[in-house]
């Protein structure tokens, strides 16, 4: 099932992907305001699986306006160097604890709407990532519990702009421009994935594969950077993990490779499907 979240003649909707077309939850389940509120609750997401596979699609899906899959997080909470190789690439070690940082939610944009290199640089990388969407909320979670609070699994696309990210070494700036986080296009909930450490991340860049790691290869898995997390800060429905990225970035090329406009980059992950973004320029 591809849980997607949309506007339609205006209005905020969530729903499914069915073919060629939408089925539309918002109104078969009226009493949760969003998807991140409907995701909280396992036994619609189970009612509305059925639904989905039985129902005919309302309206075309080429007649929605896609949003980032979660429109609004509470938190978006990133980790870098998460890949052996990619910390290999970066001349960096894994130390003893995750390096996280944070984005927010208004540097968001959903698939196919293109992301904005900014006025201020031209190192604008592209980062390839599969993204958590958490449903169970909660403090100091045991990593052997922290699967049951994973809702289901999107594509992310961790866009950065490196001189920024370098002014310091608090590199959290380079990471919070306007429509550089691409979100999407859909999320898979978790119960259909078997085993997330089977899944490969894959980034292309006009056609080409730059990047490709495996999820078996995280230097921190996804329940530990749950437990992580939550000794600081609760989770909550709907706030997002990205997981971190595999070698290839652009920036560690020799000569380097970014983004500009009229490049198409793409976000490719087994099981999930494909985030696709082209680039402009900011107005």
């Amino acid at each position: 099932m591809k849980l997607i979240s949309y506007r339609k003649e205006g209005k905020a909707h969530f729903g499914a992907v069915s073919g060629d077309g939408v089925v539309e939850l918002t109104r078969r389940f009226a009493q949760v305001p969003d998807l991140a509120s409907f995701l909280a609750n396992r036994l619609l997401v189970q009612e509305a699986r059925k639904i989905v596979e039985t129902a005919q699609a309302d309206y075309p899906f080429s007649s929605i306006q896609l949003e980032a899959v979660i429109p609004n997080p509470g938190k978006v909470i990133c980790v870098g160097i998460n890949y052996v190789a990619h910390a290999e690439e970066a001349g960096r070690k894994v130390g003893e604890f995750p390096v996280i940082f944070q984005r927010f939610a208004e540097t968001l944009l959903p698939h196919g709407e293109p992301l904005v290199r900014p006025k201020v640089s031209e190192q604008f990388d592209f980062e390839a990532e599969l993204a958590v969407v958490i449903g169970k909320g909660g403090a100091h979670i045991d990593p052997a519990d922290a699967m049951d609070h994973v809702a289901g699994y999107t594509c992310f696309n961790d866009a950065s702009v490196r001189d920024w990210q370098f002014h310091t070494h608090q590199y959290g700036m380079g990471k919070t421009f306007r429509k550089t986080g691409a979100l999407g296009p859909w999320i898979i909930p978790a119960s259909e994935i078997s085993d997330y450490r089977t899944l490969v991340v894959r980034g292309i860049l006009n056609g080409e594969q730059l990047q490709e790691g495996s999820l078996s290869e995280l230097a921190f898995d996804i329940p530990h950077l749950i437990s992580y997390v939550s000794k600081a800060l609760p989770w909550n429905p709907g706030d997002i993990l990205a997981t971190g990225t595999p070698s290839g970035i652009g920036f560690k090329r020799k000569p380097p490779i970014f983004l500009k406009p009229g490049d198409v980059f793409e976000v490719v992950i087994t099981e999930i499907g494909t985030l696709s973004n082209g680039v402009i320029d900011e107005a």
